[in-house]
């Protein structure tokens, strides 16, 4: 009996999805609920398990394809014929048994070559250990997500060949890194004759006290390109951006806040957030401070609904935080952060981040958001003027922070500094509102005890 499998409706309000990865492949036996395709939405990558277990007979689209909700996903072979391929391939294994009949002929011309297996020995052993460790080879498709078949890609590691340790022998990141570097602990004896070599050329004085100048001739300028399709995330990013750059009329304004006791805090409170397994950063303070700033300030915490000419002020406080993943920008939602401490803060947006970053973040903790943070952390830059995450009409920047000279009481001191640049939808908020919002945040952070007493 064939199944027709179509696109399920994966999100209130999507529509239609674009096909990232193809899992199977037309005539292969999949199993029920196994992973079978991924799947972008404008909210997020899913991936679709298969309803049936049976073999594909056809795929829906490739990759790069959109599909409507309701579209043809793929066709599931459910009959016993579905097995009649695994049982015929056994059949087919006979078909080489006539070899054996020649290969008296290569066993009568060995003794001629005979000498030379002699040294071949010395190089098969590495070789052979790496085929042991690479022997579990997978027959039916390989269940790994998108991120792991990315890196796999990357090493030049063969997925049917890797072991996997996840749930239901799902292939990990962590697995395909630990494949190949197998291969490369093997030739490490080779390198102990070279070095055993070097002491007698460091002892061989050089005559010449001059070095050759460098060439910098690479050959003929190469005129190659790479084109690469727009998909996936990436798609969606730029569509988002494009969206917002022409809705939203950006304004940026910048300021500075010291933050010595922010760090003292922080550092006193690692340990006590380590203990319940939560690594605590910067941003839960942020998100925290951000409450009573968003409070006093409503206007910053509103969606502005252009169809109806209306301005929606949000009466709770569920803040985005923007997350760099391998396939580009995710925004995460922690939700009703007033309600909740910063250890909780910090516990959920680890939760989040992590779920971001291995593909596993549903349309509930990406969707909601009424305030976004966007920070650079360590990796530097003094500010820049992030671009809104519409219909939201205000968005955070934070770079590192770092030490500076400042002057405080008349005298030059060093003091831990971060700058702080806030865009802004001036269709909405006015530069003095969003000033007067930037000091009531700097006012929080940089006496960030009062957040552990409640009292914003």
């Amino acid at each position: 009996m064939s199944f027709e499998f179509k696109l399920p409706d994966i999100g209130e309000g999507v529509v239609e999805g674009e096909i990232v990865e193809w899992f199977v492949s037309a005539g292969d036996t999949v199993a029920e609920d196994q992973p079978i395709v991924a799947v972008m939405t404008d909210k997020a990558t899913v991936e679709i398990p298969s309803p049936k277990a049976g073999t594909i007979t056809t795929l829906g689209g490739n990759s790069g394809e959109i599909l409507k909700v309701g579209a043809m996903l793929v066709t599931i072979d459910t009959d016993g014929a579905g097995a009649a391929p695994a049982a015929s391939a056994p059949a087919a294994a006979p078909t080489p048994a006539p070899a054996p009949k020649p290969a008296p002929a290569p066993a009568a011309a060995a003794p001629a070559p005979a000498p030379t297996p002699a040294p071949a020995p010395v190089a098969s052993p590495a070789p052979m250990a790496v085929a042991a460790s690479a022997a579990p080879a997978s027959t039916g498709p390989v269940n790994a997500s998108p991120a792991t078949r990315k890196r796999a890609r990357e090493l030049g590691v063969d997925l049917s060949t890797v072991a996997g340790t996840g749930p239901n022998g799902r292939v990990q990141v962590s697995d395909v890194e630990l494949a190949a570097a197998r291969p490369a602990a093997a030739p490490a004896p080779m390198a102990a004759p070279a070095a055993a070599a070097a002491p007698a050329l460091a002892a061989v004085p050089s005559p010449e006290p001059l070095l050759p100048i460098p060439s910098r001739d690479f050959g003929a300028a190469s005129n190659e390109e790479e084109r690469v399709p727009l998909r996936g995330l990436r798609k969606v990013i730029s569509e988002r951006m494009v969206e917002s750059k022409q809705t939203a009329a950006h304004f940026a304004y910048v300021d500075e806040c010291e933050v010595t006791e922010l760090i003292a805090l922080r550092k006193s409170l690692k340990g006590d957030a380590a203990r319940y397994g939560v690594k605590l950063t910067y941003l839960p303070f942020i998100m925290k401070a951000l409450v009573p700033a968003l409070k006093q300030f409503p206007l910053l915490n509103s969606a502005l609904d252009p169809e109806r000419g209306e301005l929606v002020y949000k009466k709770y406080y569920n803040i985005g935080v923007a997350v760099d993943t391998e396939q580009g920008l995710t925004v995460p939602v922690v939700k009703n952060v007033d309600r909740k401490s910063i250890l909780e803060i910090a516990h959920e947006l680890q939760d989040l981040v992590g779920r971001a970053r291995s593909q596993r973040a549903s349309m509930e903790d990406l969707t909601g958001g009424t305030f976004t943070v966007t920070s650079t952390g360590n990796i530097g830059g003094l500010f820049a003027t992030p671009i809104i995450n519409i219909p939201e009409v205000a968005i955070l920047g934070v770079p590192k922070m770092q030490e500076r000279p400042v002057v405080r009481d008349g005298e030059i001191v060093i003091r831990d500094m971060l700058n702080l640049a806030l865009s802004l939808d001036h269709r909405v908020v006015d530069g003095a509102v969003g000033a007067r919002f930037m000091n009531a945040l700097i006012e929080q952070l940089e006496r960030p005890s009062r957040m552990l007493l409640e009292l914003a």
